[in-house]
């Protein structure tokens, strides 16, 4: 264990493993978050290769690869199971509950029958890196079962967990089919770690008013016994975006961008193609800027990149289609023969181009309708020129805007405010824009992605202590013990 109480053993789970070069394209926050983590811990990254394999083998197999002071282990998942996994019950059920559409929701009984196998699945290949001292940090909602898994294969190491999706209200969890049976799993976990406040309050509240469990400062006991649940905002390595983005002027693809903006303002989006990240509204947005101001005509553009994921569930391919015809009517009626309002890229980019983007464009705009944190947010603040900061337009409603509270906050249904704070931005005088970004950088340095790890890792290592130091009878909520204390005191024993 180091002076910050990590874990000898640290093994870090999550569906997919990032290599994480900086010259090429990342796969979405939580790779980009996780890297760090790995690289200089010397923990170890278990999640899937992103290939299948038949049933007919004995054991899971691993391939693993060094990561700096940690390494990567991947494994192909059952076949026969993956597709109700990931696109069934994770990606059809969970993340639209997750984000307050369960208008979206699309799942079958076989899907949830094949999500529980994979986390089954899961959990038998994490035993072979169970060691001396080994503590388990789950990620994310593809895995909510696997420490109630691990604990039924006789695992009683520390095992948390981090949701890096929002926690919708009680009555949005109703409507994900099975979700007693697997939000009781959940309590499994000794550890219990949310981007924000509300999130964890939801939670809570869940617990409390549909299991009717009792809950005490933050702890819920059940049938596993206690788990905390705490608030973890999750950060970025804000001093290494902002060298990537002194770096990139050198780049061809920076160069060429600033070369081709002939003086205009660049705004800049960076999302996965997904129905939570606001996208049609934002876009709606600046068209309702360009028919109401035409100033701005020529004044402003916007590089929106939309990496498309998931593409075999209906809901993004009928995005991905709206999407790109709104751009193109949007494009049609304002464009002229030599100026391009919204250029529209489906690709992703390294950390080291992203951050290049976000420098030169004098305004970032990050409005999901609902997101967990949104480290794009982040990432576009850390990538600014001190000298010159471009401003950030934030969504209400990520978790980002708790700490980014000197961004340009805005409510992403509301179109027309959006394109008031869009025109805002473009005139916001230098001291003004200053003055906001140093507020929003100083907390970034305060709140980076090796404090968030440390953080969440010293409390999974305290649950070893408290479970090692408390009896048997301690799993039982504060009140129970005091009542059986009670009901004992007149009680001689012969």
């Amino acid at each position: 264990m180091n002076r910050r109480g990590r874990p000898v053993n640290l093994v870090v789970v999550s569906n997919r493993v990032a290599r994480g070069k900086p010259n090429e394209p990342m796969t979405g926050g939580l790779a980009a978050a996780l890297l760090p983590v790995v690289e200089y811990s010397g923990a170890i990254w278990v999640g899937s290769s992103g290939r299948v394999r038949d049933g007919h083998q004995k054991e899971p197999f691993a391939e693993i690869e060094a990561l700096g002071s940690g390494a990567l282990a991947t494994l192909d998942l059952p076949a026969a199971h993956y597709g109700g996994y990931y696109e069934g019950f994770a990606n059809s059920a969970l993340w639209p509950a997750l984000h307050s559409r369960s208008d979206l929701i699309r799942v079958s009984q076989g899907d949830y029958l094949s999500y529980r196998e994979v986390n089954a699945f899961m959990a038998r290949a994490l035993l072979r890196f169970r060691k001396q001292r080994t503590a388990f940090w789950v990620q994310d909602y593809h895995f909510l079962a696997l420490g109630a898994e691990l604990r039924d294969l006789g695992v009683d190491d520390p095992i948390g967990f981090f949701l890096h999706t929002p926690w919708p209200v009680t009555a949005v969890v109703q409507g994900v089919p099975n979700h007693r049976e697997l939000i009781t799993a959940m309590l499994a976990y000794d550890l219990l770690g949310f981007q924000t406040e509300e999130d964890r309050q939801n939670f809570l509240g869940y617990v409390g008013s549909e299991l009717g469990l009792t809950i005490e400062d933050g702890v819920a006991f059940s049938q596993y016994g206690r788990t905390r649940c705490e608030v973890f905002p999750i950060g970025i390595d804000a001093e290494k975006f902002a060298q990537y983005a002194a770096k990139s002027v050198s780049h061809p693809d920076v160069s060429r961008l600033r070369r081709s903006l002939n003086g205009e303002r660049l705004a800049i989006g960076v999302d996965r193609l997904d129905y939570s990240k606001g996208l049609v509204n934002r876009i709606s947005a600046f068209d309702r800027l360009w028919s109401e101001q035409s100033q701005f005509l020529r004044g402003i553009s916007l590089l929106q990149i939309a990496n498309p994921s998931r593409g075999g569930i209906e809901a993004y391919g009928n995005l991905q289609n709206e999407v790109a015809r709104l751009v193109t009517d949007v494009n049609g009626r304002h464009g002229e023969v030599d100026w391009t309002p919204i250029r529209y890229l489906n690709k992703g980019f390294s950390q080291a181009v992203l951050a290049g983007l976000y420098r030169t464009a004098q305004i970032g705009v990050v409005t999901p309708l609902h997101d967990g944190m949104n480290l794009v947010a982040k990432e576009y603040v850390a990538a600014q020129n001190p000298a010159d900061p471009g401003v950030l337009v934030l969504s209400k409603f990520a978790g980002a805007a708790n700490e980014l509270d000197t961004a340009l906050l805005v409510n992403p249904h509301d179109i027309d405010g959006m394109a008031r704070a869009i025109a805002i931005a473009a005139a916001m005088p230098l001291p003004e824009r200053k003055m906001r970004w140093e507020v929003m950088m100083k907390k970034l340095r305060g709140h980076t992605i090796q404090q968030w790890s440390s953080d969440f890792v010293a409390e999974l290592e305290k649950c070893r202590t408290q479970k090692a130091a408390v009896a048997p009878l301690a799993a039982q909520p504060p009140q129970a013990l005091r009542w059986l204390k009670s009901a004992i005191s007149g009680v001689r024993l012969i």
